[in-house]
């Protein structure tokens, strides 16, 4: 049965606290998003919505429920049981022109259409990219871990390679590593390292730990500088492999996921390593070897913008 806080009740306050609220029970929107139903916010606005069940009663936000409860979310069943041998991250590299949210009322395309189909579920993702950024994009059908991987909590550090118009001199670079106040507060590049090109278009390798809304963009134009190039490279352990070009997708392997929780802060189990099939692992090379041939969706044309 769904846990919910006791009114106040003696007898029920003399009980040891563990038989009120047994170590087992989680929050009711950590389990739905752990089950890939979506992100614990999309999950905490279906069950205000009166979309989820626990036990045949309508579910209400502070729920806590076990593995042995049965939960629906409109109307289909989602298991509670913990179960990290299907959890699935993939890694996709954004081209520009794509957007990160699952529909666009202007009909532009989003990185969504270009993700593997999932049975059952659906991919989150871990932060986001904006209009004209490319780079590294984490999808995974765990919402729990997509919520650990973004929260500021677990101090991951995201690169980006950008190319700035301007110049950029020493002054510069130690008042962006000290910190710039900016419209939501205090913000900062914790590396700061020289790329390519030289006079007033260069490229610099820069590293923030949050993701706040296009703060790398807004850190660089705090000084009066240019953005005309942004590329995400790496997010915590994870790299763009250099044969996973734009426009295309590839699923991590058990030990990458493995890191990649450890790097969140989040425990992997022993012996949860899967054990696919056949068809599974197949699947998996032969996608693996289309890649590396440099066979693939291409990446969607930009229009360009009426001469000046």
């Amino acid at each position: 049965m769904a846990k919910r806080t006791p009114d106040h009740n003696p007898d029920e306050a003399a009980k040891p606290a563990d038989a009120i609220a047994p170590a087992t029970d989680e929050k009711l929107q950590k389990v739905l998003a752990r089950a890939g139903c979506g992100s614990r916010r999309e999950m905490e606005r279906a069950i205000s919505a009166g979309e989820v069940s626990v036990n045949d009663r309508v579910a209400t936000l502070g729920d806590r429920v076990t593995e042995s409860d049965k939960i629906t979310l409109r109307g289909k069943p989602v298991s509670a049981q913990k179960d990290a041998s299907k959890r699935r991250v993939i890694l996709y590299n954004k081209p520009e022109g794509e957007i990160c949210s699952r529909h666009d009322p202007e009909g532009r395309r989003t990185v969504y259409q270009a993700l593997p189909k999932i049975s059952g579920e659906r991919w989150i993702s871990v932060g986001r990219l904006d209009f004209n950024t490319s780079g590294l994009l984490l999808f995974t059908n765990d919402g729990d871990l997509a919520n650990k991987l973004m929260h500021p909590s677990s101090v991951i550090d995201r690169e980006y390679l950008v190319r700035i118009q301007g110049d950029v001199d020493d002054d510069m670079r130690k008042r962006l590593l000290e910190g710039v106040m900016l419209d939501d507060g205090v913000a900062r590049f914790t590396d700061i390292v020289d790329g390519a090109g030289e006079s007033r278009n260069r490229w610099f390798y820069c590293v923030v730990m949050e993701g706040r809304n296009r703060e790398v963009r807004r850190l660089w134009e705090s000084q009066g500088v240019r953005v005309s190039r942004l590329k995400r490279v790496r997010y915590g352990n994870i790299f763009i492999p250099s044969h996973v070009r734009v426009g295309q997708w590839l699923e991590l392997d058990y030990r990458e996921i493995a890191d990649l929780c450890q790097t969140a802060g989040l425990e992997v189990e022993r012996g949860a390593k899967p054990k696919s099939s056949r068809e599974a692992t197949m699947q998996r090379e032969r996608h693996e070897r289309k890649l590396r041939a440099g066979k693939g969706r291409k990446p969607p044309r930009l229009k360009k913008g009426p001469r000046r």
